[in-house]
């Protein structure tokens, strides 16, 4: 019987450096149901851990009660599914922090692949990466909230991946929707 393969994957949900509609830098707020949807997928796909990364103090407080709540509170009791999900959400000030933290888990830097709507020169295909994560080491997967993610991150990135792309000139997907449609494609059976 064949080993199913399991990556060394980490997934990030960025808040800031994001960008709104006019293109300005700005820290955006938490969704609940980013949260919730997106530590689903990462718990079906097996992302080791779900970071999410905002500076702001109020939007920390309030990721920290949603998950206590499914952790320990009455969601813990009521849906032990959601509970196991949310086990792998972590809260981070900046990706500096999910880079050494996933640094201290792995003994080594992962690797930063980011995402974007727009197509750039760069960009690396889902079989591309899908090979590339054979090789065992750690990747970080960043996915930004707002307009995307801030051009100096993106820059920074040691990949940026092909953009989700349907059959129309439309393309703006919620984030938790991009997210399981590019676990899908990494990952899917």
């Amino acid at each position: 019987m064949k080993t199913l393969f399991k990556p060394n994957l980490y997934l990030a949900l960025i808040h800031y450096p994001v960008v709104n509609k006019n293109g300005d830098t700005i820290a955006s707020a938490v969704t609940n149901l980013d949260i919730h949807d997106i530590a689903r997928a990462s718990r079906t796909f097996g992302i080791k851990k779900f970071y999410v990364v905002t500076p702001l103090k109020d939007q920390k407080v309030l990721v920290q009660k949603i998950i206590s709540h499914w952790l320990t509170g009455m969601g813990a009791e009521y849906n032990p599914a959601r509970r196991r999900a949310l086990e792998i959400v972590q809260v981070e000030d900046s990706f500096e922090d999910v880079v050494e933290d996933i640094g201290l888990r792995e003994g080594v830097k992962p690797k930063a692949v980011v995402t974007c709507a727009k197509k750039k020169e760069q960009s690396l295909g889902y079989d591309s990466f899908k090979e590339l994560i054979q090789d065992g080491n750690p990747y970080i997967l960043n996915f930004g909230t707002g307009w995307g993610l801030d051009k100096s991150f993106l820059d920074n990135a040691d990949y940026i991946l092909d953009p989700i792309t349907g059959y129309t000139d439309y393309n703006h997907l919620s984030v938790r929707s991009a997210v399981s449609i590019i676990l899908d494609r990494l990952l899917g059976k």
